[in-house]
């Protein structure tokens, strides 16, 4: 259908000149798209069938360049704007992360206590292993627990011999995270992390203003250009902003229970999910590429930190190997996969939520660089692999498999 995704991906002769284009700082390429990348970018997004996207490069260390382009709905055409909120999918896990390092350095958590010590959630199985589930698993992806489930959760080997992917063991440290801070997921995410980081247009929730900044996520063309698929997460925020109004607390402070008792009362017929929680660690938040920038850039090598950060020895715990994935060329950290690539080591995550917003976000914590895509459409990962391959001269082995 998309007869322009494989030149996407490939890069072909515009690249080769990107490379020739690109600014050098301390002996270092800087990740900023070159000039001749961004004025081609419309029309490598009407190829993918992107209708809006935004990008923000941490240069030395800090947010350096910030752009947003196209629309944020292919049927009203509203522009993407800088403060535009889009979904980052599961690149919310390594936000989440960062704030259970926090907690670790705190010595709130015990990165390698059992999970049950804190909290047994109703609806685990009967199942040992999971009694020996540890936040470090979690982080590293090595449960055993499937990705999403339903009915009773049990794993499918043993914690810590196999990389398993798994939204449902982020929601179980989620609820641990709550029940150590007496409080709901998005205010300790607020008080720990956006507060202090600065990052102003990031959130767990949903309210009449984010509503507004959010973009909408598209299909495939034709169909993308003709109508929208369905919404989730526009859709279950609507329902349940009733809710908080009558509650009077914002969704963005619910905690699990809060938000599973909205589910309940807004669609008595459906039983509720962990998935489709909108206070979700897995991946819940919505925010701006800037504000990931931001985040990314709490992942660099320098020689102070704040006092508020997590410590230098949590930070390269994150960044260092936990378990490999594909030989040690691909492995995982605690939050982040790890890939040694041709320009170096990288630390990067992407995304995608019901198939239609699409991201990417890739660093060097040596070279204090990285960049960040975020998308609103099916074929934004091919859109994003491209960008990120013209813009950092790599080509990274992630985006080949």
């Amino acid at each position: 259908m998309l007869v322009g995704s494989a030149a996407l991906i490939a890069g072909g002769a515009a690249s080769a000149r990107a490379r020739t284009e690109a600014q050098t700082v301390d002996g270092k390429r800087a990740w900023i798209p070159s000039g001749e990348l961004v004025q081609d970018l419309p029309r490598l997004m009407r190829i993918a069938g992107v209708p809006g996207a935004a990008i923000a490069v941490v240069d030395r260390g800090r947010l350096a360049w910030s752009r947003s382009f196209g629309v944020k709905n292919i049927l009203t055409r509203d522009p993407v704007r800088e403060d535009s909120l889009f979904e980052a999918a599961s690149m919310t896990k390594p936000v989440f992360a960062y704030v259970v390092m926090r907690l670790a350095d705190e010595k709130r958590l015990d990165l390698d206590k059992p999970l049950v010590a804190y909290r047994r959630p109703a609806y685990l199985g009967q199942d040992p292993n999971l009694e020996l589930v540890t936040a470090r698993h979690v982080l590293a992806h090595s449960t055993g627990l499937p990705n999403w489930g339903s009915g009773p959760l049990v794993t499918r080997n043993a914690p810590g011999s196999n990389y398993a992917y798994s939204g449902e063991a982020f929601i179980w440290l989620q609820l641990v995270v709550e029940t150590i801070m007496g409080m709901g997921l998005g205010d300790v995410m607020q008080a720990k992390l956006f507060g202090p980081a600065g990052m102003s247009r990031s959130s767990f929730g949903w309210d009449a203003e984010i509503a507004g900044s959010a973009v909408f996520g598209h299909s495939e063309p034709p169909e993308g250009e003709q109508k929208l698929p369905p919404q989730p997460t526009r859709e279950l925020g609507d329902r349940l902003l009733r809710i908080a109004s009558k509650r009077r607390k914002p969704i963005a402070s619910w905690t699990y229970e809060d938000s599973i008792e909205a589910m309940r009362e807004t669609d008595p017929k459906t039983p509720p999910s962990t998935h489709d929680l909108l206070v979700n660690s897995a991946g819940g938040l919505l925010m701006t590429a800037s504000d990931y920038a931001k985040f990314m850039a709490l992942m660099m090598d320098r020689p102070e930190r704040a006092a508020w950060e997590i410590s230098d020895a949590a930070r390269r715990a994150m960044l260092t190997p936990q378990l490999d994935v594909r030989g040690q060329d691909i492995s995982r950290g605690l939050g982040w996969e790890l890939e040694q690539s041709s320009g170096g080591p990288l630390f990067q995550h992407s995304g995608s939520n019901y198939g239609i917003f699409k991201t990417l976000g890739v660093g060097d914590a040596r070279g204090g660089r990285a960049i960040v895509v975020f998308t609103n459409a099916a074929n934004g990962n091919a859109l994003a692999a491209r960008i990120v391959r013209q813009a950092t001269g790599i080509d990274r082995l992630k985006s080949l498999i």
